[in-house]
């Protein structure tokens, strides 16, 4: 496998990107088209960037984040479920990982695991936060082997069928 991990200009290359997404989250193409202009507004905020998984060229894997803001939407959405259990200190000083997909033909490979360990090792912030699916995937497996713990389960995001939880690490993440 000639995998190469790398710096991703995701405004660029937003289409493939997205394309992954679907494929490993699901998504139907009105789903893409909302997610599409809202990864567009991320990659304007300060301190956002991305990397991507390539295969022969082809991408198979992305991640991107940035320094979290109280003020974005997904803090105000996870502010309160934080609040309750005393957590809410966890949006200051934070690197939010805003999103991280691998096709499903590439995962169980590491590659999800070199995405979020390369781009959490230069943030600036002391911490790291998400939030994933709230139940028993491999995803929060890999989550949990990093060192992020859940901070607050069962937040409804508006419009999200399912439950999330957030989840937080100390910087650098733990590697195996």
């Amino acid at each position: 496998m000639d995998l190469v991990i790398g710096p991703l200009d995701l405004s660029a290359h937003v289409d493939e990107a997205l394309a992954v997404q679907a494929v490993a989250f699901g998504l139907g193409a009105d789903e893409v088209a909302v997610r599409r202009q809202i990864v567009l507004r991320h990659m304007t905020y300060p301190g956002a960037r991305a990397l991507g998984a390539t295969v022969g060229g082809t991408l198979v894997g992305f991640v991107y984040g940035m320094p979290n803001d109280r003020s974005h939407w997904w803090s105000t959405v996870v502010e309160p479920y934080l609040r309750a259990r005393h957590n809410d200190l966890w949006l200051d000083d934070s690197f939010v990982i805003t999103e991280l997909h691998v096709h499903p033909h590439h995962q169980n490979r590491g590659i999800g695991r070199t995405l979020i360990t390369t781009i959490t090792d230069s943030a600036a912030e002391p911490r790291s936060i998400l939030s994933a699916i709230d139940t028993d995937s491999p995803a929060r497996g890999l989550y949990h082997s990093l060192g992020y713990q859940d901070l607050a389960r069962q937040v409804l995001f508006p419009s999200a069928p399912k439950p999330y939880a957030v989840m937080g690490a100390p910087l650098p993440l733990r590697r195996r």
